[in-house]
């Protein structure tokens, strides 16, 4: 079993009295903690700039000779929002004290005062900068997991940013969008970046289902309501209490279900198919559609009064021909993704092939990449994916010949890979435009027929017997 250790209980004491300073290092100590103690305000600064990382705790006298504990609260918020800062006061300051808290401390502690209640104080002051800490940590993570499967692109940098923005609101959604471009993965990523991340987030097709069971699914419905109705169901709203649900195709509702699902936006309230009574409930809904839906409101197929309960914050995701540039973001997540699924050793792409489908207009979006990068990875037989592991209407965008046959990455490439695959690449190729005859395959190579037969079977790629190799080795021999 592997052992995890704690985080390291750091405290940076700040005090201009020798006895009280050399008292408080041997007590925390005693408590587990890893003291750093020093005489001013001045030093406490120093310290705070030039720590490998941030304290956790901040343990400071409020009046020094050398300046205040207040600038002390602000040194340490400005190096980490998760430090927490205690101020030891005199009675008479204690307003100044309060003040401190206004700027940032977690709290004060009267001097003189009992050594036990200070360890206490100090423990739970140590559990919130830890919480701060992995919080921060966790939001992190999520931006650079939403970056690498969203891209980097300014387009979708700014999506992000807005994403981030809107998380902890409660404020409806809608997100607009063509098909495949990832409307899912963009309302996840709401949910999880916000408060209700712990919640259950559920999708409802609008378009999936017919209305008779679509109202039943939205709101439930009470017990012998309808023929068949041998129980209660909550439905979705209730099921998602705290959290959200994704509307998918929300242009596909039935009108008579959209005057409905008004009133539950109003009224925060769904009444159950055959029950008289309403159920309050608590959820952020996030709609989506890739229809033209102002149009659907002019034409009378969508109610305007829900549209505009919809739009409060609209989120336009550009298809992924607007925004090549995340194509190798999303292309190297996806190989890694679907390479630990069918446990085989796929790294990445070749240049070539990356420029095959910088090429390639993606009319079914992002879900179209995905299903690509799954082929490749499923017919892949090295480390790198190249044009022939790709779809014919995708590798034949980009020649492959002459100088520019592979270009060397920005951040370098295992030479070894790459040149097996472009070697593999061109033994396939050789072979298919000379109908598999191996000899006219190795003139065209400029290779002998024996150093063909290698190479094909270095790479799996030769089954003939032993009679054909004789036949066209002697054919090869005549021929010269």
């Amino acid at each position: 079993m592997v052992s995890v250790l704690p985080p390291a209980r750091r405290v940076l004491v700040v005090d201009d009295e020798p006895g009280l300073r050399q008292m408080l290092q041997i007590s925390l100590s005693r408590e587990g903690y890893q003291v750093t103690a020093v005489p001013g305000a001045l030093a406490a600064k120093e310290a705070i700039r030039t720590s490998p990382s941030p304290f956790p705790l901040v343990l400071t006298d409020l009046m020094m000779p050398d300046g205040s504990g207040l600038d002390v609260v602000q040194e340490a918020k400005q190096r980490s929002d998760a430090t927490e800062v205690l101020v030891m006061t005199a009675h008479s300051t204690v307003e100044a004290a309060v003040d401190a808290m206004r700027r940032g401390a977690y709290d004060f502690v009267a001097k003189p005062f009992v050594p036990s209640e200070l360890a206490a104080l100090l423990t739970k002051a140590f559990e919130k900068s830890q919480l701060v800490s992995e919080n921060q940590s966790l939001r992190a993570q999520i931006e650079a997991r939403r970056a690498t499967q969203w891209g980097h692109g300014e387009k979708m940098k700014r999506l992000s940013e807005l994403v981030a923005r809107i998380a902890d609101a409660r404020t409806t959604v809608l997100i607009t969008v063509e098909s495949g471009t990832g409307k899912e993965r963009v309302a996840r990523a709401i949910h999880d970046g916000g408060e209700r991340a712990k919640r259950p987030f559920l999708v409802v097709n609008c378009g999936a289902l017919p209305e008779a069971l679509m109202e039943s699914e939205l709101f439930g419905h009470a017990k012998g309501s309808f023929t068949g109705a041998t129980a209660r169901h909550q439905g979705i709203f209730r099921d998602a209490d705290g959290g959200t649900v994704l509307l998918d195709e929300i242009g596909e509702l039935p009108v008579s279900l959209q005057v409905k699902l008004l009133r539950v936006l109003q009224e925060r309230k769904v009444r159950p198919v055959g029950s008289s009574t309403e159920e309050a409930i608590d959820v952020r809904i996030v709609a989506a559609t890739n229809r033209d839906i102002e149009q659907d409101v002019a034409e009378g197929r969508f109610r305007s009064d829900l549209y505009y309960r919809l739009n409060v914050i609209r989120l336009e995701l550009p298809p992924l021909r607007e925004r090549r540039e995340d194509i190798a973001d999303l292309a190297q997540h996806f190989v890694a993704r679907f390479a630990a699924e069918m446990g085989k050793d796929v790294r990445g792409l070749l240049p070539d092939a990356l420029r095959s489908m910088e090429a390639h207009p993606f009319p079914g979006n992002v879900r179209e990449l995905e299903n690509m990068m799954e082929r490749a990875v499923a017919l892949a037989s090295s480390p790198l994916i190249g044009p022939g592991d790709l779809p014919l209407q995708v590798s034949g965008h980009v020649a492959t010949t002459g100088s520019g046959l592979v270009d060397l990455p920005d951040g370098g490439c295992e030479l070894d890979a790459v040149l097996a695959e472009v070697e593999r690449r061109l033994l396939v190729q050789a072979l298919e435009r000379t109908g598999g005859v191996r000899t006219r395959a190795a003139k065209l190579l400029n290779v002998t027929f024996r150093s063909l037969r290698y190479r094909l079977a270095k790479y799996g790629m030769d089954p003939s017997d032993s009679s054909d190799d004789a036949f066209e080795e002697e054919a090869s021999t005549r021929g010269r």
